[in-house]
């Protein structure tokens, strides 16, 4: 029978050993293997926050092994090194109100799943709405350079050849429309779009599924509505009247 020798890492006991394992074994099992044969493996917290991890020199690429594969799935070669360590990362979750949240999170899951618990642990119950937004980089101030001023033809050839274009991306940023919101993607992990620990990311409300969804006795999910909305009038995202504007300002 053919085998697997894997140099498994343990990162919190500063510990590399080499093991052998079947091929079909999935990652599951591997995991209970390295608890019952490794002492350092041992009495190292819930098995359940602990996976195994395929490193990589870019930190976005590396891959928490799925519990439910096998482990030739991922095409491991012999002394192919593996880190059995704790899935669990800290995020760092700012509200529109400016209040900071760190919380605990798997960092093996995608975002989408994550909203769940961050949601839950704020406090918020409709968590398919909400979603994380990473800060923007203003790109004309990024790519001002200087003495880059370009001439007067370019110019009026890039008007004659996109002036349709070139006044909607203007109204567009005039408006500041929801274009312009870097929303983190669902379907990919905190690692995979590169989010650090040190990273924070703000937590804003994507859908509007249906206003019956918004529980009235609920003070943290109002409260983050209320200054959604409110920025979103004042910074021109939502256009209003005067007179709308000024009976939303006295709802607070």
């Amino acid at each position: 029978m053919a085998t697997l020798s894997l140099r498994i890492s343990i990162p919190e006991k500063n510990a590399t050993k080499m093991m052998q394992f079947d091929p079909s074994t999935s990652v599951y099992d591997a995991c209970r293997i390295i608890r019952e044969k490794l002492p350092e493996a041992t009495n190292m917290g819930q098995p359940k926050d602990y996976g195994l991890f395929l490193s990589d020199e870019d930190a976005k690429k590396g891959v928490w092994l799925e519990p439910g594969r096998n482990l030739d799935y991922y095409i491991l070669r012999n002394g192919d090194l593996l880190e059995y360590r704790r899935k669990l990362r800290t995020l760092r979750v700012r509200m529109l109100d400016g209040t900071l949240k760190t919380l605990l999170v798997d960092d093996s899951q995608p975002v989408a799943n994550l909203m769940v618990v961050i949601c839950t642990k704020i406090g918020i119950t409709n968590h398919d709405e909400y979603s994380l937004v990473r800060e923007l980089i203003d790109d004309e101030t990024e790519n001002q350079k200087p003495g880059n001023y370009g001439t007067l033809t370019l110019k009026r050839r890039k008007e004659e050849k996109g002036e349709r274009d070139a006044k909607m991306d203007q109204l567009r940023k005039k408006l500041k429309t929801d274009d312009e919101v870097n929303w983190v993607d669902p379907s990919k992990t905190l690692r995979e779009q590169g989010i650090d620990e040190m990273e924070t990311v703000l937590l804003r409300r994507k859908y509007f599924f249906s206003d019956q969804n918004i529980d009235s006795r609920d003070p943290v999910q109002l409260s983050l509505l209320y200054v959604q909305a409110r920025d979103a009038i004042l910074d021109g995202t939502h256009p209003v009247t005067q007179e709308k504007a000024c009976t939303f300002a006295g709802i607070q």
